[in-house]
């Protein structure tokens, strides 16, 4: 659910060091908001305070939250803790292969492009006839 930037609260978050928030803002420019943000129904933030920051840097007016009902105090610090402490990044081999294999897509070689463009060529071809 959209739900306005303005009327969200970010009350006594544990996370204090948001990091390098222009590197998230960059990517929910580029690809969007991937992953909800979490607030009670009362609008305050439980988990997604770095997407927020990167969010208002953007401008954005809105954002995609899923709400929950019924939480106490003790679960929504919880919920914050959980949704933080079992995130694990990518190792130094499995950046570099997924490097990898971007640049392979966007850079795809001679023989690669050649038979992408036999395959365009016949599917033009069988759905013309």
């Amino acid at each position: 659910m959209k739900v306005p930037i303005k009327d969200i609260a970010a009350k006594n978050r544990i996370r204090k060091d948001l990091g390098d928030i222009e590197a998230l803002a960059e990517s929910l420019r580029r690809y969007g908001q991937i992953s909800p943000i979490v607030i009670t129904r009362d609008n305050v933030l439980i988990a997604g305070g770095r997407r927020l920051e990167a969010a208002k840097l953007l401008g954005w007016q809105n954002i995609n939250a899923v709400i929950l009902d019924s939480l106490d105090k003790l679960e929504q610090l919880e919920l914050e803790v959980e949704e933080n402490k079992h995130r694990k990044d990518f190792n130094e081999e499995e950046t570099a292969d997924a490097e990898k294999k971007i640049q392979k897509l966007r850079n795809p070689s001679f023989f690669r492009r050649l038979l992408n463009a036999v395959i365009v060529f016949f599917r033009k071809l069988f759905k013309r006839g």
